[in-house]
This record gives C-alpha cells, sequence and structure tokens, in this order.
C-alpha cells in the first residue's frame, strides 16, 4: 500500500499519523493470525497495512461506511486486498460480513460519537467475537475496563465483563493525530472468557443492570422497586445497601437471581 495518507478533514474525523501506534494497535490480534479479522471503520487503511504483516489478506474484512473512503482503500491497498464491504457494521448482520458461524476477531479506531453501539454489537455477537480489540475515546475505554468499586463503571463495564476479560492497555495522546481531538484516546482488548452460562436469566440480568445504572445514587434495595411485584421489597444483608458500581459481576448474577426468586411468576414486572 502507498505510504500516503491523506486525511479528509471534511468527513470531521480525526486519523491516526503515528505508525508507531498504529503497530501496536493492529499487534493486539497477534495471537489470532488464524481466524478472520474484521476491522472496523478502515478509513485511509493505517491499521489496515499493519494487519496485513500478520493476517492473510483472504482472512481480513474491512467494514466502511464511508464512500470516498472505500474508494481511497480499493485504490492504495497492494494486491491481494482484503475483502471490503461498504456499509454499516451496526446494520448488518456478522454473517453477512464474515460468512458462517465460526469464530471472529474485530478491530478497529472507533467512531467516538459510536463506540458504545459498537460495543453492544459485540454483545449481541458474544458467541462469535472471540477477540475484540482497538481505540476509542479514553474515558469510554476505562469505562469498560472499570472494576467494581470505580466510579467509572457502568452498564457497559457489567455487561461485558460477564463475557470478556477486558484489558485497558495504554494511552494515546492527541497529537498524533490529524487534526488532533480534544481528549485523549485509550486502546482496550477484550478477550472471551470461558462463560457459556450467567447461572441466571440473560435477559433479566441485563434488565437488572440497566435498571440499577439508571439510578446509580440509589441503594439496591430502592433501584430494584421497579422489577418487583407490587408489596414485594428487596432485603439482603450483603447487597441491598450497596451501589450497583459496587458490584462485581458474580454479585450481580447473584442479586438477579434473588429478584428471580422475588418475582416468582410475575413476568411483566419487565
Amino acid at each position: 500500500m502507498s505510504n500516503a495518507v491523506k486525511p479528509k478533514k471534511a468527513l470531521g474525523q480525526h486519523f491516526l499519523t503515528d505508525m508507531g501506534i498504529a503497530a501496536r494497535i493492529a499487534a493486539t490480534l497477534d495471537a489470532y493470525t488464524e481466524l478472520p479479522v474484521l476491522e472496523i471503520g478502515p478509513g485511509t487503511g493505517v491499521l489496515t497495512r499493519f494487519l496485513l504483516e500478520n493476517h492473510p489478506a483472504y482472512k481480513l474484512t474491512l467494514v466502511e461506511i464511508d464512500t470516498e473512503s472505500v474508494d481511497w482503500l480499493k485504490t492504495h491497498l497492494e494486491e491481494p486486498q482484503p475483502r471490503i464491504v461498504e456499509g454499516d457494521f451496526l446494520c448488518m448482520p456478522m454473517e453477512e460480513l464474515i460468512p458462517g458461524d465460526g469464530p471472529v476477531c474485530v478491530i478497529g479506531n472507533y467512531p467516538y460519537n459510536i463506540s458504545s453501539q459498537i460495543f453492544f454489537r459485540i454483545l449481541d455477537n458474544k458467541e462469535r467475537v472471540v477477540c475484540c480489540s482497538g481505540m476509542l475515546q479514553r474515558e469510554v475505554a476505562e469505562r469498560l475496563a472499570a472494576p467494581e468499586g470505580s466510579r467509572t463503571r457502568g452498564i457497559l463495564s457489567v455487561l461485558l465483563q460477564a463475557w470478556y476479560d477486558v484489558e485497558y492497555l495504554f494511552t494515546v495522546p492527541e497529537h498524533v493525530f490529524n487534526p488532533p481531538p480534544k481528549v485523549k484516546s485509550g486502546v482496550i482488548r477484550m478477550t472471551r472468557n470461558g462463560v457459556t452460562d450467567l447461572g441466571c436469566d440473560e435477559k433479566l440480568f441485563k434488565t437488572v443492570v440497566k435498571t440499577t445504572f439508571g439510578q446509580r445514587r440509589k441503594m439496591l434495595r430502592s433501584s430494584v422497586k421497579p422489577l418487583l411485584p407490587p408489596g414485594v421489597t428487596f432485603e439482603d444483608s450483603d447487597l441491598s445497601t450497596m451501589r450497583p458500581e459496587q458490584l462485581s459481576v458474580a454479585q450481580f448474577i447473584n442479586l438477579t437471581r434473588r429478584i428471580q426468586q422475588l418475582r416468582g411468576n410475575n413476568d411483566q414486572v419487565l
């Protein structure tokens, strides 16, 4: 591929100009050279060129929503080229991007404004996505990796950590982009853990996490009230006075089981 990188400032994007950092991000998937890789939003291929050094082109798929970027990639990527799909990752089924039902890896320099939506989509495809890494706004990256007790812990922290081991790898400064963003970036890697079943109702688990973090300043005995039948209260010596950011994934699972018991067959509360 040509070494020339042509940032298209009119698109309002921030293009990585430090090739050393691009190489470090690509290297986060070096343990998975035998698996298909999906790169989200390759832009002008800064990350792609390093992925191609360790991943065969036929195992790499690029999904890009911007027509101008797709044309750039088709013109500047050397042969053999990876498969390039023009479309929106958030709207496309995984089997359309990478056919079959086998394991895949996902990587990208993720757009700040939709990074949370991207990771919810990763969760939807957790049975296939065995590793997901890349760069996003540092604040969001730190939140995804935040352990129990952290003030930055949130809904995605818990939902992702139920199925993945999430690592915050390193921080990327503003000056290595053109144009420079107003915030720092962070690189994370999520590796699928050994969990195949939470041991509780998964739909209710998600609802419990979202409901309690929706009232994160309240103790759990208050924030779970909307999930319980009228007149039923939640009292637990270990959990009822805690707030959601204090709970581990295991404690959220226990909380879900307890709510399940209190609800009985009363499913209309959801």
